[in-house]
């Protein structure tokens, strides 16, 4: 087994013009892997050509061109063990509405041939939370609750990769809490996940490496950390002991004034240092009572990378 999880190649898409739309091409060439055992963020605005890259892997969606290589597994010449591979949880909560979670986990491992000796429903139940609710029907739990289920789901063939399609999208913060716990916990075992998201601050957090789509297009694709880095600028905002009438000049500085009084001064850190912005602080004959700085974060590269070129 290579050391990637996932392989993509020269991926494309185009969906059909209908009678009233033209043919319009999801995936321009996508090339991307994604490394085993690692957290991978998938981020991208609305339209960019997620969900269809998702649907790809999944086996939803036929692709246009491009080589997709599944866990060692080419999609084409090994269609049933490349899916078998990946277990995907969705945005959509698609749920039989008279299947109980018990009844829905063994229907889904039947799926996917697993033998009935090799079945795990009750462990799945217990990590997901619904041990209790083994035996309630579907329809009877709550939004939450029904996607706690579609994470069962996706784990009764015991795959390798976890595809995670905006799994806290309107769900409370208890929920995504033990959702994250249980991501971290499969990680942890070896399992690799792939993280669609539009809670920056959780892809921050939670991921190893990101790639961001835009237009169908792969625009950036690095570790989370270097992509932080890509902005290289800091805000310093202080605080002065009494109102400023002149504001600090110097070069590379940009100051704003607040309404509450306070100093926004912005720099790039790699040209000016902190003692320098302070200097100028100084200068100006200001006195300082507080000052904090604030550094990038993932939101600023995205709309960094994703406003219209």
């Amino acid at each position: 087994m290579a050391s990637n999880a996932i392989e993509i190649r020269g991926l494309t898409k185009t969906y059909g013009a209908g009678r009233n739309s033209p043919a319009k091409q999801a995936l321009k060439g996508i090339n991307l892997d994604v490394p085993q055992g690692s957290v991978f963020g998938l981020l991208g605005p609305n339209g960019a050509g997620k969900s269809t890259l998702i649907n790809i892997l999944a086996g939803l969606v036929v692709k246009t061109a491009g080589q997709v290589t599944i866990w060692g597994f080419d999609q084409d010449r090994n269609p049933r063990q490349s899916r078998a591979s990946i277990g995907v949880m969705p945005q959509e909560l698609n749920l039989d509405p008279f299947f109980t979670p018990r009844g829905a986990l063994e229907v889904q491992a039947g799926l996917y041939g697993v033998p009935r000796r090799e079945r795990r429903s009750d462990e799945i139940l217990r990590l997901i939370g619904l041990e209790d609710k083994a035996e309630a029907y579907a329809r009877t739990l709550s939004g939450g609750m029904r996607r706690r289920l579609l994470l069962g789901k996706a784990l009764v063939h015991h795959p390798h990769i976890l595809v995670l399609d905006e799994p806290t999208a309107g769900v409370d913060i208890e929920l995504r809490q033990m959702l994250w716990e249980n991501v971290r916990r499969l990680n942890e075992q070896g399992m690799t996940i792939i993280l669609t998201t539009h809670y920056l601050e959780e892809a921050e957090e939670m991921c190893d490496e990101i790639a961001i789509i835009n237009l169908g297009e792969v625009v950036a694709r690095d570790s989370t950390a270097n992509l932080l880095g890509r902005l290289d600028h800091k805000t310093m905002i202080i605080q002065p002991d009494k109102p400023v009438a002149t504001l600090p000049q110097a070069e590379g500085l940009s100051v704003t004034k607040r309404g509450d009084g306070a100093l926004v001064i912005t720099y790039k850190s790699g040209a000016t240092s902190a003692e320098e912005v302070l200097a100028a602080v100084h200068a100006a004959g200001i006195t300082i009572r507080d000052v904090k700085t604030e550094q990038a974060d993932l939101q600023d590269v995205f709309l960094e990378l994703t406003r219209s070129r």
